[in-house]
């Protein structure tokens, strides 16, 4: 995490200080003793001799160059050496002890008045805000859609170093301990909307605890780490407890398209459906978007098309080709619809293929069994799958491993390990041996998610996507849908800057990347796809593109909508 990073760094600095602070020390005490042996050893060859401190007290007056002059040489060795004792004692004096006195007084105490300036507490003017405790992946994408969305939020660390250094690069933050109940009242809690905890699950417990007994109102929305500590944070007080394994396995499973054109529902806005379907194996590859759209009697919407990954204009004349995916808009009536006037019926799905056999690997395994469809673990450690589900032992990088797994027949892949470098290096591997394979990669790190697709992902998805979204949603001011890692579907209020406009509109998918794809009423009922947004009956509207281009359509287009809190409930 961030905020660790940089306590560890600032820790590391203070050490290397003290370190070379007393290495300066022991040199001069080491050279003042060698000049007073050396003075001794002169002053006994022009036969004179001295006590220890008269030869200490020669030694300092003529490095601090005083030269008092009550003892001195006769000797030009003598005088020469006296030479050589003043520029070494200069030298600590105009250079070393500066440093010294600058590093152990005037550095403090200037640190000591930065960290006074780190503040203590939220403003007293925020209020819907989000409250967060660390500044981990999910934490930093929660903030980046709090800072499009214009909401309001603090980190809270423990350090005041910590936080002016993370205040330095754009974070809101504040000191404090993330176990005292004062903490959270100075961070305005009987104002805030949430409380996000992301830190191992005794901790976010503690969080909780602490957090719930201040305020019985305010969303608390956590990570679990194990699947026994889901009771344990809801008892402490936790609204919302995120599994992150079993979110991403299932989401990863619900990416898998298949080859006889079922649906996949990706989420809901009011009781309208939003799901994805394949297209590989059905009649609808090959043929234009307008003509599917102009059949479409069972009422299903196409909102947008999905191209290895990449949204596409959906125009009347876009080919469905293999490798697309379509984002459908509909109840379940009419998705069941869908699928009976373009699914392949009874047609047996091809098995899936799930690299990785640990958590996220094991939920996905869960949740495609519970969906019907056939699939087969790769797993090096024995005994890590359960017994039940079916698993092939040994290294996914080694093609008798993939045949026995059923490579060759297999409609997709799960790449599913913690470690971004194998995830690419299988991605990369399987695409180069099938071009046909649909492939979905776990992303570890948000900066691998283009990596990932230029190896031949089809679609990635990360912790830092799931489980911000997940926290997001919970404070009810517009739900948003992941549809691909950095493409999401997301909600926001008509503004006069949108009055006017029509879905699907290119100009604004030129201007910005971003597309209209359906505008909703205050009943949060969707309206008919080709009319005009208007200030009488649409409330909102819903945008699907990727961050960059959602920062982009709402400095464009939201650019003067007042800020909105999160309802509290």
């Amino acid at each position: 995490m961030l905020g660790e990073a940089v306590t560890w760094m600032l820790t590391k600095f203070q050490r290397w200080e003290t370190r070379l602070v007393v290495t300066i020390f022991t040199a001069l005490l080491v050279m003042m003793t060698v000049h007073t042996v050396v003075f001794h050893y002169l002053m006994s060859l022009e036969g004179r001799s001295y006590s220890w401190v008269s030869g200490f007290y020669w030694t300092v007056s003529t490095m601090s160059t005083l030269g008092f002059g009550d003892i001195t040489f006769v000797s030009d060795l003598g005088r020469i050496y006296s030479i050589f004792v003043v520029f070494t004692g200069a030298l600590f004096i105009f250079i070393l002890l500066p440093f010294v006195v600058v590093r152990l007084i005037i550095a403090p105490w200037l640190r000591q008045q930065e960290d006074a300036r780190a503040p203590r507490r939220a403003p007293g003017d925020m209020r819907g805000h989000i409250v967060l405790t660390s500044l981990d992946s999910i934490s930093q994408a929660l903030i980046a859609r709090a800072r499009r969305a214009q909401v309001p939020y603090v980190v809270i660390v423990d350090q005041p170093k910590t936080a002016i250094a993370m205040g330095h690069i754009g974070y809101k933050t504040m000191v404090g301990p993330l176990d005292s109940p004062r903490t959270y009242v100075r961070a305005g809690i009987e104002r805030a909307a949430m409380v996000t905890a992301t830190l191992p699950d005794t901790t976010n417990t503690n969080i909780a605890f602490t957090v719930r007994e201040i305020d019985q109102n305010v969303v608390i929305s956590v990570t679990a780490d194990r699947e026994a500590s889901v009771d344990v944070l809801g008892l402490a007080g936790s609204t919302q407890v995120i599994q992150l394994a079993s979110y991403l396995g299932s989401a990863m499973a619900h990416r898998v398209l298949g080859t006889s054109g079922r649906t996949h529902v990706l989420g809901q806005y009011g009781a309208t459906i939003i799901a994805e379907a394949g297209v590989i194996g059905t009649e609808l590859v090959g043929r234009q978007l307008g003509d599917i759209a102009a059949e479409s009697y069972c009422g299903i919407r196409i909102l947008a098309v999905i191209e290895h990954g990449q949204l596409e204009a959906p125009l009347p004349n876009t080919v469905i080709t293999d490798h697309s995916s379509l984002i459908l808009a509909g109840t379940d009536s009419q998705l069941h619809a869908y699928e009976k006037a373009y699914a392949v019926p009874h047609k047996v799905e091809q098995p899936v293929i799930i690299v990785g056999g640990g958590r996220v690997g094991r939920a996905a395994a869960r949740t495609l069994a519970d969906l019907g469809v056939p699939h087969v673990v790769i797993e090096r450690q024995e005994g890590r799958v359960p017994a039940s589900t079916p698993m092939v032992l040994g290294d996914a990088a080694e093609i008798s491993v993939l045949n026995e797994a059923g490579f060759d027949e297999a409609s997709a892949v799960l790449v599913t390990t913690h470690e971004d470098d194998m995830n690419v290096y299988l991605a990369l591997y399987c695409r180069r041996l099938r071009s046909d394979v649909q492939i979905v990669a776990r992303a570890v790190d948000e900066s691998n998610v283009s990596t990932l697709r230029r190896a031949g992902a089809d679609g990635v998805l990360s912790y830092a996507a799931i489980g911000a979204t997940a926290m997001w949603n919970a404070l009810n001011i517009g739900r948003r849908i992941v549809v691909v890692e950095g493409i999401e579907l997301f909600e926001v209020p008509v503004t006069p800057h949108l009055i006017g406009q029509r879905l699907h509109d290119l100009d604004i998918f030129h201007e910005t990347g971003c597309y209209i794809v359906a505008a909703m009423s205050t009943g949060g009922d969707f309206l008919d796809a080709d009319s005009v947004i208007s200030a009488q009956n649409t409330a909102s509207v819903l945008v699907m593109g990727n961050r960059h281009d959602e920062l982009k359509f709402r400095k464009r287009y939201v650019k003067q909508r007042a800020h909105r809190s999160p309802r509290r409930p």
